[in-house]
């Protein structure tokens, strides 16, 4: 440390850790799956569940989109509109079906199901058990979207 006019600075070396051998690589290169994030691998995990549902009902889901967010948006502001369309376990959301509507500069916008991540693997055991309760809730949200038995998105009638 050096001292100027009663001020104390420090003298720091760029771009080096306290070794002076610099900054650490990656461990993994970037084609691996290990170096993908948690939110990257949920994402793929959404997409391949969602995979098998919309090749049955692609026609019935070209205006929906589905959406991925870290955790809900939970205000206290208004209970009918953060409940409504909302699949939740003891109380916490876990995805939520977005009706179409407008935006704030009044351009209409597509219905849109919007899991949340950090629920959601809370409460997985593991990645299959994760796997099983991201398609059981897309499932029961493409139903409500569709206004039918989860039963029969699932293709088990």
């Amino acid at each position: 440390m050096t001292s100027t006019r009663g001020r104390l600075s420090r003298r720091r070396r760029p771009n080096r850790d306290r070794h002076g051998r610099g900054l650490r690589g990656s461990l993994y290169p970037s084609t691996l799956p290990a170096a993908s994030t948690r939110a990257e691998r949920f994402d793929a995990l959404v997409l391949a569940a969602l995979e098998p549902i919309e090749a049955r009902w692609r026609t019935e889901l070209t205006k929906l989109d589905v959406a991925v967010d870290d955790v809900p948006d939970v205000r206290g502001d208004d209970d009918t509109i953060a409940t409504e369309g909302t699949l939740t376990d003891a109380g916490v959301p876990l995805a939520r079906l977005v009706p179409a509507g407008m935006d704030r500069r009044g351009l209409p916008t597509k219905a849109r199901i919007v899991l949340f991540r950090r629920p959601l693997e809370a409460r997985a055991r593991d990645g299959a058990d994760l796997a099983d309760l991201v398609h059981h809730v897309l499932v029961d949200q493409v139903a409500n979207y569709l206004g039918v038995d989860p039963n029969i998105i699932d293709g088990d009638t």
